[in-house]
């Protein structure tokens, strides 16, 4: 289910603060960046950034990026009922929507892709790891970026336990996507 567009991808990850969705985009874009795609990302949280409403956007062209705002979204991860609501419409547009199964009410429809994040994050040891999981899953489904680059990118920002356990779950996505 490569979702390219001529080599574009306009990326929006939502939900709420602390789920690590705004290092989700950063990791996503120095993911593209590693590759040599051009990329933008822009982030956006309330006042209250610890449990409102979070979003990222992430821009990947292979071209360079005239306009520095998403258009046409063509990758979404929801990971709260809140953002569902918002950004549901745009699997009937044909965009890949993935969310969290573990808080999201189940999704009938086409290009709906839900999966425990959550829950897998928590049997690794930790629930913050449910966005690495994510990235994992969605870079081996659409082609985004090569789950190696993420790991690359994982290698760069930590050490040690915390290493192992994001390269984990990074795998236990990619091992989901191909469930």
């Amino acid at each position: 289910m490569d979702t390219n567009k001529e080599g574009r991808h306009e990326v929006v990850l939502a939900g709420s603060g602390g789920q690590g969705l705004v290092v989700s985009g950063i990791m996503l874009a120095e993911a593209a960046m590693l590759e040599g795609k051009n990329v933008v990302n822009t982030v956006s949280y309330g006042i209250a950034t610890r449990g409102g409403f979070s979003m990222a956007e992430v821009i990947i062209d292979t071209a360079e990026i005239i306009f520095q705002q998403v258009q046409h979204v063509d990758i979404a991860l929801v990971l709260t009922e809140e953002a569902m609501e918002k950004f549901r419409s745009l699997a009937v547009g044909g965009a890949s929507v993935f969310y969290d199964s573990t808080l999201v009410k189940p999704q009938k429809g086409d290009h709906l892709y839900g999966y425990p994040f959550i829950e897998m994050a928590s049997r690794i040891g930790h629930a913050g790891t449910a966005n690495i999981i994510a990235l994992g899953c969605i870079a081996k489904m659409t082609g985004v970026v090569l789950a190696e680059s993420l790991a690359e990118v994982l290698k760069r920002r930590f050490s040690g336990k915390a290493l192992a356990m994001n390269i984990e779950a990074l795998q236990k996505g990619v091992e989901l996507a191909a469930v």
